[in-house]
């Protein structure tokens, strides 16, 4: 009786903690091994009308409960309709040969490679029914005269497969986050493109030509990478980015600054904002007779608007300008912007247009920084009114919300971006002290200066004065990340960790009181966990190219160069900040090249390689337990060893071995019983 008494009290606060209920249930979808079936969804239709019932016939009592269990049952259908309704072909082989399409989007990969996306795409001798909607492709070597734009159609010869899945169990799953975005297939060429056609006139495209005009722009204006910066704060175009810098500002945990997420669209708009109410209000009679407040707020908006389409509508900024959008249309409506309503119905919005943001650090990160600074500003708005408030100089109030700003966004996203990358910035608070500021007070404002002069092309004036706040930024972030232990390296926690420490801190921000030592028990339970966890002894990469093994001084690896994606996570997610030369130096393996030979506890294991390397299988067979074969064998594995080759691999993707005392076991990332949209 206690507990619905309880619930009872929370039920004006249902908004809130629907967010909660709705992410449960989407988190619930991407769970099962096989994807939900007819009868798992009529079993939920039955249940949600169940529960609307109950929660409209007795709004009271169990009522709330109700509603959150159809909170769910929405969760679990709308992620499950979202998915199939970005159904579309997948490659599902190899293939090599001409590749045409159109370029609807550039960036660059982890390579540092220009990275383009077609669409409209044609394959050699392929049915068209089968083509995918969007391929994704590398430029690797010289590309002669080619400069690639928005709108061009180009044609090339290149390397296609579909997306891979994780390369270990429990990893990034790639090959999901594709699906969702409509990439069919992905690859690389070596040889230059060629233009067919220049860009055509659709709107979209228009636009994307127009963000790249502008970042040219800039770029001619500024120098160097204060330029690039200048062109991806503006545009979100990050191609003329160096991989040193971006290293650098993530090292002091200023990479936030590159994305155009809540802070710049927040930075932006409230600009806008704050300026149209003072502008406005120096016409007495428009200030009298007009809702300034409001025509402000619509203002803000409308450029919210502009600087969406001029990034390239990427997800984050989608996400950001969805929550700024919602605080002023709070004011337009006579009701506070700053409030956790709006951040829920913000949250609800983005989940039931993305369902599958929940799983990416992009959502997870801006709604706990976001959730986290309105709990912690509306706590300081409500004991405002108090004299202890007052006691702060009116100039020293805007640094210590500066400092308070960035503790607590720091605070909250720190774990998660721990989990999803990796690492920790030590000196990261000193950074953002140091930064952002000046990002907030001068280059965002300069940004919006740029742009109105731009009509009567005067916008170089904004351009050169933003060139040295940039400039200190990037000092701060080279100096910042390149002090002695100025990075941590964590290795990823284990599965359960993440969905736990997000309940737990919602817990604490919507519980009140004594109960909000309630939250105490899941963190506890989340940190001890991280603390604790064990990674895998063994890892084999889906190609079979790479073994990577577990010693006392990490993670030793079996070649030097090649399969540098699938080196570089694994010791990412180990924690460990060598490089592939390192762990390939480590002592570990032994042998010469294309048959390399190491001992475990017991398990010794054989990698074979290069040319030849089957016929080497017998003989390796005979004196490992386990053999790795970067071949493909169409012929039975032989008895006398546990062999793992590409065929095999092919069905069960990237592989850990776990030793135990009683033997070993393989714990494949794609099971037999595995079966969802976008693993088929």
């Amino acid at each position: 009786m206690k507990l619905l008494s309880r619930i009872e009290e929370e039920r004006g606060r249902f908004l809130i903690w629907a967010p909660l209920f709705f992410g449960a249930g989407i988190g619930l979808y991407f769970v099962p091994m096989r994807e939900p079936d007819i009868v798992t969804y009529t079993g939920l239709a039955v249940l949600g009308v169940i529960c609307a019932g109950i929660a409209w016939r007795w709004p009271w009592g169990i009522g709330p409960l109700a509603r959150a269990v159809l909170c769910v049952v929405l969760g679990f259908g709308i992620a499950g309709i979202r998915a199939h309704w970005v159904a579309s072909p997948v490659l599902d082989f190899r293939y090599y040969g001409p590749v045409e399409g159109r370029i609807v989007a550039m960036d660059r990969s982890q390579s540092d490679a220009v990275r383009l996306t077609l669409d409209q795409v044609q394959l050699n001798d392929l049915n068209p029914r089968k083509l995918p909607n969007q391929v994704r492709v590398s430029l690797h070597g010289a590309q002669g005269y080619l400069s690639p734009a928005i709108g061009q159609r180009i044609a090339l010869t290149g390397h296609l497969s579909g997306p891979n899945g994780p390369v270990e169990p429990g990893g990034f799953d790639f090959q999901r986050m594709a699906w969702f975005r409509g990439i069919g297939a992905v690859g690389y060429t070596r040889s230059p493109a060629l233009l067919l056609s220049p860009p055509t006139g659709e709107l979209s495209l228009a636009i994307g030509r127009l963000r790249q005009a502008i970042a040219s722009r800039v770029r001619d204006v500024l120098p160097d990478e204060s330029g690039a910066f200048a062109a991806t704060i503006t545009t979100g175009d990050r191609s003329s980015m160096e991989r040193a810098t971006i290293d650098a500002l993530r090292g002091s945990n200023l990479a936030h600054l590159l994305a155009i997420s809540g802070l710049h669209m927040g930075l932006l708009t409230g600009f806008v904002f704050q300026a149209m109410r003072v502008l406005m209000g120096l016409w007495p009679r428009l200030a009298l007779n007009f809702p300034v407040k409001k025509l402000a707020a619509v203002t803000a908006i409308g450029a919210g608007v502009f600087y969406l389409a001029l990034s390239g509508g990427a997800v984050a900024t989608t996400r950001a300008f969805i929550m700024v959008t919602t605080m002023f249309v709070a004011i337009l409506f006579d009701r506070r912007a700053l409030t956790l309503r709006a951040v829920a119905m913000a949250a609800i919005i983005v989940l039931i247009l993305t369902p599958e943001a929940l799983v990416e650090p992009g959502f997870q990160m801006s709604f706990a920084a976001t959730t986290a600074l309105v709990a912690v500003f509306v706590w300081i708005r409500d004991r405002s009114h108090d004299e202890t408030s007052r006691r702060l100089p009116g100039w020293l109030r805007p640094v210590v919300t500066v400092v308070i700003s960035s503790a607590v966004a720091g605070l909250a996203t720190a774990p998660f971006g721990a989990a999803h990358f990796n690492q920790v910035s030590h000196y990261g608070l000193v950074a953002n002290l140091l930064s952002v500021p000046i990002m907030g007070a001068v280059i965002m404002p300069l940004a919006v200066l740029a742009a109105l002069l731009a009509v009567v092309r005067l916008e170089v004036l904004a351009l050169w004065l933003m060139d040295w706040p940039i400039r200190w930024i990037l000092w701060v972030a080279d100096t910042v990340s390149s002090l002695d232990g100025a990075v941590g390296k964590v290795p990823t926690p284990p599965g359960l960790v993440l969905p736990v420490l997000a309940v737990a801190g919602i817990l604490l921000v919507l519980l009140r009181g004594q109960e909000r030592w309630i939250a105490l028990a899941p963190f506890a339970l989340v940190f001890a966990s991280w603390a604790s966890v064990d990674r895998p002894e063994v890892l084999i990469s889906s190609s079979g190219g790479l073994v990577g093994v577990m010693t006392d001084q990490g993670r030793v690896l079996s070649k030097s160069r090649g399969e540098g994606f699938a080196a570089r996570s694994w010791l990412e997610n180990d924690g460990d900040a060598a490089t592939q030369q390192i762990a390939f130096e480590r002592a570990g393996f032994s042998g010469q090249k294309g048959w390399m030979e190491v001992e475990l506890f017991g398990l010794s294991i054989a990698h074979l390689t290069g040319r030849g390397a089957e016929d080497r299988l017998t003989k390796a067979c005979a004196e490992a337990d386990l053999v790795v074969l970067a071949a493909w064998r169409d012929e039975p594995a032989p008895k006398a060893c546990t062999l793992l080759d590409r065929k095999a691999l092919a069905q069960s993707g990237a592989v850990a071995v776990h030793l135990a005392a009683d033997g070993w076991s393989i714990d494949p990332s794609r099971p037999e019983n595995l079966s969802r949209l976008w693993t088929r």
